[in-house]
């Protein structure tokens, strides 16, 4: 669809809207603007929408993927925690992409406890650049919530897109990469660099893709699987015998559990996959 219809937003603009807002980008809230248009055009390409997309947009800052993401899709709910932000979002849309206005609504809230009946509508898609400080909560919980959500985008401090891509026995496999696998299949999408954004970063940033699949056939909860992979990564030099202990009970209940399930008991938690995690739930003594 033609994005001549929308004016994005250039590093002179965003420092205009800064000042006009008397912004000073946080470190708290981990706010780093996206001044490069090349960025949101191919975030917005990568993230292969479709006219029918409804796409929620999580922490939209001053508005530049928002500008990129509009013409692709039927709706785009930006979900903003600062209300100066929020307040100023419709604007800069309506100035920019007059045409594209009515496809915008605006929900001040924190991502991290968003409800579904807030957004008005069933979001299919989540594109974003993520405040690196909360990335991998704000995606579980919009995953857990939002069952409406078949796919993703986000863009993450680099070794975070490591963590929540990795697969079982890599070095920074860990509780986000088995949680996020409950819910999606997960994969780099290409790095990003530090200069389109200001205030630039000191860390690279990478492009995260997840696509939504149903969770292992289990009789556990997902609570009671992700109860066993908190522990079992809670100690991770600890074999699984040890790591599971407090969780069971007792080493020995834990032993148990792991070979009913089919695991070996010396073996790391970083060597599992979230299927293996899932049988070891329903063995819980």
């Amino acid at each position: 669809m033609g994005s001549s219809i929308v004016d994005l937003l250039g590093p002179a603009e965003i420092r205009n809207l800064a000042d006009k807002l008397d912004l000073r980008p946080t470190k708290r809230l981990g706010q780093n603007f996206v001044i490069d248009g090349g960025t949101v055009r191919r975030i917005a390409r990568v993230a292969e929408l479709s006219s029918g997309d409804v796409v929620i947009e999580v922490g939209p800052g001053l508005g530049s993927l928002t500008l990129a993401l509009l013409p692709e899709v039927s709706r785009l709910v930006a979900v903003e925690i600062d209300p100066v932000l929020a307040g100023q979002l419709p604007l800069t849309v309506a100035e920019r992409a007059p045409s594209l206005a009515g496809r915008l609504t605006v929900v001040q809230a924190d991502a991290m406890r968003v409800r579904p009946e807030q957004l008005g509508g069933e979001p299919t898609a989540l594109v974003a650049n993520l405040p690196y400080n909360v990335a991998v909560p704000v995606v579980l919980h919009l995953l857990e919530v939002l069952p409406s959500l078949r796919r993703g985008l986000v863009m993450v401090q680099s070794e975070v897109a490591d963590r929540m891509a990795a697969g079982p026995g890599s070095k920074v496999y860990g509780v986000p990469s088995v949680k996020a696998a409950w819910y999606a299949d997960v994969r780099r999408a290409g790095p990003v660099g530090r200069t389109v954004f200001w205030p630039v970063p000191n860390v690279d940033s990478g492009l995260v893709a997840l696509t939504r699949r149903e969770p292992p056939p289990t009789t556990a909860s997902r609570e009671e699987v992700f109860a066993v992979v908190d522990a079992a990564f809670a100690q991770r030099r600890k074999t699984l015998r040890a790591a599971l202990a407090s969780w069971a009970g007792t080493p020995a209940a834990a032993e148990t559990a792991l070979r009913a399930a089919g695991v070996d008991p010396s073996l790391r938690g970083e060597q599992l996959a979230v299927e293996d995690f899932a049988r070891i739930a329903e063995h819980r003594p």
